[in-house]
């Protein structure tokens, strides 16, 4: 089969200039380019601090049932088909929803509203990654004693732990320090309760790191943080500045060292004693967690985390595919790939914590953390107790940064080409990317510097919720599905697939975009309105800041559907569901949708223009070599 891509012609029904003029659209220099850059963007820190912790608190063997279920019909259907249809409009995350249905091309500005957010806050944990690489190479790591300047007087590191163990257990009695006060606290009781004590990792995080302050303001941001921030965006920067050209180079080692890391780590992690009692807490199912609707909506939310889909991320990858890229089965690949690798993070995580607790004398169930918990309290804790501690916090803290690094730049490609797309006259010229993607990156440096302050701790936990949430992720991804599959027709993008891979999907994926998935999405997005949890950091909840805070980052990206609605039908009602007369249609005659043998909606011809036409048009295009 030849390659082709879309023939030039008009737009859209809005009547845009034409693209003859436009410069050409690049393509991936290969296969794998694609393959490691889907794989750089959907294997990311969710993968290693969410999905292990996420098994172990769910049941262990037993989360595996509702994730694969949730992954089969939910995952996998909206994954191909943001995938697909990037590959079959040869557009961003934005316009390639304008090509097939102009009504809904709020969808294209909804996901890069959650992108937005992702290229503000997501960094963040990059920056306060390479401040931890940067002070790996001290000796003694400066986590893992209390002689600092950060420390206060409730610190407790892992010696004097074993130097006293008495004043470690419940009820014992610190009345030796009740004649000790300070300006950050004070305590006058008898006795030192255990809650009141703070190991030298959690000091270094929340003292060192964080510098949080009781009132937590926004504006006294730390320089050194500010720094690192700085040289996560210069990295970030460069790895994209020339479009797929650059980054398509350097996914090749961005994605594929840290699974050397991770296999080191874990060989290490399992040859040391206590790795089997942790890997038991990580697996052992307990099917009596199935019962409970929160582990369902948890392996729904986790599927959608980690695939990366709503955000127009796999959109604009697939756009640079060559009209012909067997994307059914790269998809298929890809997300096997990703679920494997969750699950063998979760072997790495809980041998290492299986180890400290067998050290410790606690069990593991007290030392499980997720998130920035998980990150840079206990597992820098853990790698502290190992001989040659430095060398294995190095490791660690690289194949963090790796693992952040490509989701992040392939967020900022993805705006990018959405924005290029948009304007291609203007940003396909030469010199042109270069501009945009500074002006990104200078745009989300600035944003981001509060939350490297004394109170961006909060900020960030609250952008983490209520940003990408779930519940903005499951409303796109329900209009995602119902647009495709009943105002576009699925029949109809089933023949583009066939007419892009020479054959048809399996059978299923059409049914799961007409029923399954809106369904499941819909089952778990009232779930979650029913359970709203508000966001509590380290003891200070945000208040009726944080929620209006809240409320705004969920309500921003969903308005965008609506506004374009509203915008296409004053701009021209009678096209809004009509797509792109350049997109090509293969078997134009047949229906759009079918259901069994009955024809729910006939075939219609782009742009008003007759069957015949059409046919004509296609049969007299050339293929296209760009």
């Amino acid at each position: 089969m030849t390659e082709e891509t879309a023939p030039s012609g008009p737009v859209g029904p809005d009547k845009e200039t034409p693209e003859e003029a436009a410069p050409p659209r690049e393509k991936w220099a290969n296969r794998w380019e694609f393959l490691f850059s889907m794989a750089g963007e959907i294997i990311g820190l969710g993968n290693v601090w969410r999905f292990p912790y996420l098994c172990f608190k769910n049941g262990g063997g037993a989360f595996l049932i509702p994730y694969i279920i949730f992954l089969i019909f939910g995952g996998i259907p909206v994954f191909f088909l943001e995938t697909a249809l990037g590959q079959y409009t040869s557009q961003g995350g934005v316009t390639a929803w304008r090509k097939i249905c102009p009504m809904f091309e709020g969808i294209g500005f909804a996901s890069q509203v959650i992108v937005f957010y992702l290229n503000i806050y997501y960094i963040i944990i990059l920056a306060w990654g390479i401040f931890y690489l940067i002070n790996s190479f001290k000796y003694p790591l400066p986590w893992t004693t209390c002689e600092n300047y950060w420390n206060t007087e409730f610190c407790h590191g892992r010696y004097g732990m074993f130097a006293n163990p008495h004043l470690f257990q419940e009820g014992s009695n610190w009345t030796f320090l009740n004649n000790v006060t300070s300006s950050d606290y004070n305590y006058n009781d008898t006795a030192m309760p255990m809650d009141m004590m703070n190991t030298s990792e959690e000091e270094y995080w929340q003292h060192r790191v964080l510098r949080m302050s009781t009132d937590m303001p926004l504006y006294k941001v730390h320089w050194d943080l500010a720094l690192c921030l700085l040289l996560a965006w210069v990295v970030c920067y460069f790895c994209i500045w020339k479009g797929i050209k650059s980054s398509g180079k350097v996914v090749y080692f961005t994605a594929s060292f840290p699974y050397l890391m991770l296999v080191i780590l874990f060989f290490r992690g399992v040859t040391l004693p206590g790795a089997s009692e942790g890997l038991r807490y990580y697996l052992q199912p307990d099917l009596r967690k199935l019962v409970d609707p929160r582990v369902w909506v948890d392996a729904g939310t986790q599927v959608f985390f980690s695939y990366a889909v709503c955000q127009g991320v796999l959109t604009a990858l697939g756009s640079y595919n060559k009209y012909n890229n067997n994307c059914y089965r790269d998809c298929l690949a890809l997300c096997c790939l990703n679920s494997a690798t969750s699950i063998f993070a979760g072997f790495t995580v809980f041998s290492v914590l299986g180890f400290m607790a067998y050290d410790l004398d606690v069990p593991v169930e007290e030392i499980v953390a997720s998130g920035p918990g998980l990150a840079f309290i206990a597992y820098p804790k853990a790698l502290a107790m190992l001989p040659g501690s430095s060398f294995w916090a190095v490791l660690f803290f690289v194949m963090i940064l790796l693992l952040g690094l490509d989701t992040q730049f392939v967020c900022v490609e993805s705006m990018a080409t959405a924005i290029t797309d948009l304007f291609p006259h203007r940003l396909r010229r030469p010199g042109a990317r270069e501009i945009l993607v500074l002006v990104i990156a200078v745009i989300c440096f600035i944003l981001g510097l509060p939350f490297i302050s004394e109170g961006g701790i909060v900020l960030f936990q609250l952008v983490d919720t209520y940003g990408p949430s779930g519940t903005t992720l499951l409303i796109i991804a329900c209009f995602e599905t119902i647009v495709v599959a009943w105002v576009y027709g699925v029949d109809r993008f089933y023949d583009n697939i066939e007419d892009m891979i020479g054959y048809r999907p399996f059978p299923v994926l059409k049914y799961c975009w007409l029923f399954v998935t809106p369904f499941i999405c819909l089952i778990t997005l009232l779930y979650n309105l029913t359970n709203i949890y508000s966001v509590n950091v380290y003891g200070y909840e945000p208040g009726k800041w944080g929620s209006v805070f809240g409320g705004v980052l969920i309500v921003a990206p969903l308005l965008c559907i609506p506004a374009f609605i509203l915008i296409n039908l004053y701009k021209d009602a009678n096209n809004m569901t009509t797509p792109s007369r350049d997109l090509r249609q293969a078997q134009p005659h047949k229906p759009r949708l079918k259901l069994y043998k009955w024809v729910v909606f006939k075939a219609k011809s782009p742009q008003g223009h007759s069957v015949e036409d059409t046919n004509e048009r296609m049969m007299m295009e050339e293929p296209s070599k760009v």
